[in-house]
């Protein structure tokens, strides 16, 4: 099994660690003084600092819920006769899942059997900063065999994941489901389903996400083409589409990659991602954990209502999602409630969770997942009464139907951000092509030292401005944003390319914080950036 590398532009801050936590090796800021000699980040807060000790002792104490999680080597079977030798979280994919209630204290040991350090980020939760899980920034790396302990409240209810935000771990096996119950909970069903979708390279054929993004960084010349406004923000030649590919089949390029034949993806387009699906060509695609050839089955009754809670794990893939012969209700984005809207299909995007209530007919049906603009399909089946599955190439006719996107959505009542001039406007311009491979924001790659401030108290206004021809991601830790006009309450969202997204927030979370693209590669490759909190 191949070692991990971990990429230059986060191995920098963790060689840099001194005493304490890693955010306190900082050498200076966006725009503030340089770090103090005892290595404090001048004019921040640490993310062990008082502030942050302050914020979490306002939450609360509750029950503690203890949990032991394990990361090591594992052989996977996906089924279809397809078993792979990768990294997951015990023996299983997913992850097994951990499941808490709203006021609970999460207690969770980490220990690492893998080769390398890894760490854990609980995705969407507004938890404590030191708990975050990012090496270089809010701790230090969880060395290989060693263990780590994570202890903090949990607020929020909803459908949340976690994963490592260690180089390209999380496309290997290790993410599983966090599901934070509501313990008054208002929605009433029979039966709840936890779907994780996926996209799938590591150990097919000798292949792993570090060879995958070795050969990604090399870019692609592609004739001399310009695909994009690059570090320098250069005009699009394109417009707000992707790559200019009409003229090929969507392939894979031609040049090797480290180990494992080649995985860049060209020619895959899509209409509602603005052009450019994606960057790899996977060879699987998964329901939590399975091919179509070899789908999981949930069972239930004909004329339950099953509550649905989809989750997408994926590296480089968004997922367009429908159920046969059936219409969902979406009810939750991002562990958020909405206000309900009926659809055939819905569209999520990496990082993205959608929380939908099903009353389900006699039969058996397909739940399948369109790797949207790669013309390939994960699947697994809801199974309700007799009769034969479908086979793993079905297409329900839901999926011919346009998506629910996150822009249609409107906050439910309760969880409205109020309205409220900003405070402070912080551009976050979304910079890089797949020519050069060099993704960025404001055209810097990732810097641990480098912060976007903010204050406590503030609204805070975030516009991504995407100069790419690629869409993005985008997901801000420890906090959720409101998409504009009374929109969803959301940690990630989808950028369109040639496009501007101003989302809200209220900085009420103290520390020092990553705003990333959820594309695993993009991200590596520098399109990361800190939010900082004002001391």
């Amino acid at each position: 099994m191949r070692t991990t590398t971990r990429r230059a532009v986060l191995g920098a801050g963790i060689a840099a660690a001194g005493s304490g936590l890693l955010a306190a090796c900082s050498k200076g800021t966006g725009d503030g003084p340089s770090a103090s000699p005892s290595g404090a980040p001048a004019g921040f807060v640490s993310p062990d600092g008082r502030e942050v000790a302050a914020a979490e002792a306002r939450r609360g104490t509750g029950p503690v819920r203890q949990v032991r999680l394990t990361a090591t080597p594992a052989r996977l079977d996906l089924g279809g006769g397809r078993t792979v030798a990768s990294w997951a979280y015990g023996d299983a994919l997913p992850g097994r899942e951990v499941r808490v209630t709203a006021g609970d204290t999460l207690a969770l040991t980490l220990a690492n059997h893998l080769p390398v350090p890894t760490s854990v980020h609980w995705h969407g939760l507004a938890l404590r900063n030191d708990m975050d899980g990012v090496p270089g920034l809010t701790q230090r790396p969880v060395a290989a065999g060693a263990s780590h302990d994570y202890r903090f409240a949990v607020t929020h209810p909803g459908t949340y994941w976690l994963h490592p935000h260690s180089g390209t771990q999380q496309d290997r096996g290790l993410y599983a489901p966090l599901i934070v119950e509501d313990p008054k909970e208002p929605l009433s069903y029979d039966k709840e389903w936890v779907v994780v979708l996926d996209d799938w390279v590591d150990g097919v054929d000798g292949s792993t996400p570090d060879a995958v993004l070795a050969e990604l960084a090399k870019g692609m010349d592609m004739g001399g083409m310009d695909h994009g406004g690059g570090n320098s923000g250069g005009g699009m030649s394109h417009g707000g589409g992707g790559h200019d590919m009409s003229h090929m089949s969507m392939t894979t390029a031609s040049s090797p990659s480290p180990t494992g034949p080649p995985r860049m993806l060209m020619g895959a387009t899509s209409d509602v991602l603005g052009g450019d699906a994606g960057d790899v060509a996977y060879p699987y695609y998964l329901v939590n954990g399975r091919t179509p050839e070899n789908p999981e089955t949930f069972t239930a009754k004909p004329g339950d209502r099953v509550r649905i809670r989809l989750i997408n794990a994926g590296g480089d893939t968004a997922f367009r999602v429908a159920l046969g012969d059936h219409r969902m209700t979406v009810t939750h984005t991002d562990g958020f409630p909405v206000e309900h809207m009926q659809t055939d299909a819905l569209l999520l995007g990496m990082g993205e969770r959608y929380d939908v209530l099903v009353e389900v007919k006699d039969g058996v049906f397909p739940l399948t997942a369109l790797a949207e603009g790669k013309k390939r399909t994960a699947l697994a089946l809801l199974r309700t009464g007799g009769g034969s599955a479908p086979g793993a190439d079905v297409r329900p006719r839901e999926l011919e139907n346009a998506p629910l996107t996150a822009d249609r959505l409107k906050a439910a009542g309760g969880v409205a951000l109020k309205e409220r001039r900003p405070d402070r406007t912080l551009t976050l311009k979304l910079t890089g092509s797949m020519a050069k491979y060099d993704w960025a924001i404001n055209g810097r790659t990732y810097s641990p030292s480098y912060r976007h401030p903010v204050a406590a108290g503030e609204r805070v206004r975030l516009a991504f401005v995407n100069a790419t021809t690629m869409w993005h991601p985008m997901h801000l830790h420890g906090h959720t944003f409101a998409l504009p006009g009374g929109g969803a309450r959301k940690d990630t969202a989808i950028v369109l390319p040639g496009k501007r997204l101003e989302v809200d927030f209220d900085a009420d979370n103290p520390g020092l914080w990553m705003i990333h693209c959820h594309n695993v590669y993009h991200a590596e490759s520098g399109m990361m950036a800190v939010l900082g909190y004002r001391a």
